[in-house]
């Protein structure tokens, strides 16, 4: 086996994937309320496409794989895919990272095909202030959800809540949520990576950890399985964790493990950089194996140490995949 190492020393273990970029909902951080203009099915690497990429990056060093979207659950057979990647390598740590709106149904499902885990986007557990934010969800359906993950044995659950001012600052309902259910909890900072970055919008982390102190003191506590870049603490008598994720108040670039893959076969290296290879083309020009490996050790060489204040132009967070 080889390793994907960047220009800095960081091995690169981490792919995160977008299998579609469709949404069934139009969170006001992440598109446009009237939506965007969709990929054409041609456009969209298929299944084969994918397990063959996946192959060649397990090959060389991949050992964690992210299906994001969009929202993944709205791709067809989704299962099926998910037991065709545990195949290729069954210590492969595969999650999703979804809104929740068509888990209920399909958790069950996934968890047999080999999805280890899962987080699911929750910015409020207010049914008005969440159908606000997303525009069209409803909000039992997702809740609904997130017990079908906990009954599947997906393990653990994460709630991602991207916090936003003067919106979603109810801090005292997700507390009990992760007193009640073994879930984790992560308040996430509002950014942007396309180059609208909304000020009126942004609580710090440390604001947010300000806020819970009147729940209880915050104790560190060891970071669950994939944690990734948030910091985690525990309530006294909690049955899940709080955590926070920093992109603007304390960066995590340093430390970056990641590559990520659109819906539409481009690889970057970066969330905030434009730049980009066409997978998908290569794929599909009949190269070796390879040479699909070399192209992305080329862009490898491209990663940047820290992002930048540049954007990825004409790419909403949807469209990249988070």
């Amino acid at each position: 086996m080889t390793s994907l190492i960047d220009p800095y020393s960081r091995t690169i273990d981490y792919l995160r994937l977008a299998v579609t970029d469709r949404c069934n909902l139009r969170c006001l951080y992440c598109m446009p309320e009237e939506g965007l203009q969709l990929l054409r099915h041609e456009d969209i690497l298929s299944y084969e496409e994918i397990l063959r990429l996946l192959k060649i990056c397990i090959q060389a060093g991949i050992s964690k794989v992210r299906l994001t979207g969009g929202e993944p659950l709205v791709r067809k057979d989704l299962d099926y895919l998910i037991s065709q990647i545990s195949k290729l390598q069954p210590s492969l740590d595969i999650s999703l990272t979804t809104n929740g709106l068509l888990l209920s149904k399909q958790a069950e499902s996934l968890a047999a095909a080999g999805l280890k885990r899962v987080n699911i986007s929750i910015d409020s557990l207010d049914p008005d202030t969440y159908r606000r934010i997303t525009r069209t969800g409803n909000l039992s359906q997702v809740l609904s959800g997130l017990e079908a993950a906990i009954a599947a044995g997906l393990e653990p659950v994460k709630i991602n809540v991207v916090v936003l001012k003067h919106v979603n600052e109810e801090l005292e309902a997700f507390v009990e949520l992760a007193r009640r259910l073994p879930v984790h909890v992560r308040f996430i900072e509002y950014m942007s990576p396309c180059g609208i970055f909304d000020e009126s919008f942004y609580v710090s982390a440390e604001e947010i950890k300000q806020g819970l102190a009147e729940f209880g003191r915050l104790e560190v506590a060891e970071p669950p399985l994939g944690a990734g870049p948030a910091r985690y603490f525990k309530l006294a008598g909690a049955k899940g964790l709080i955590g926070f994720i920093s992109p603007i108040s304390s960066h995590f670039c340093p430390n970056c493990n990641r590559l990520r893959l659109t819906a539409d076969g481009k690889m970057k290296t970066c969330l905030f950089s434009p730049d980009e290879d066409d997978i998908r083309e290569i794929l599909r020009s009949g190269s070796e194996d390879g040479y699909v490996l070399e192209t992305i050790k080329r862009s490898l060489e491209r990663k940047p140490r820290d992002y930048g204040k540049g954007s990825s132009p004409g790419r909403t967070m949807s469209q990249i995949g988070g």
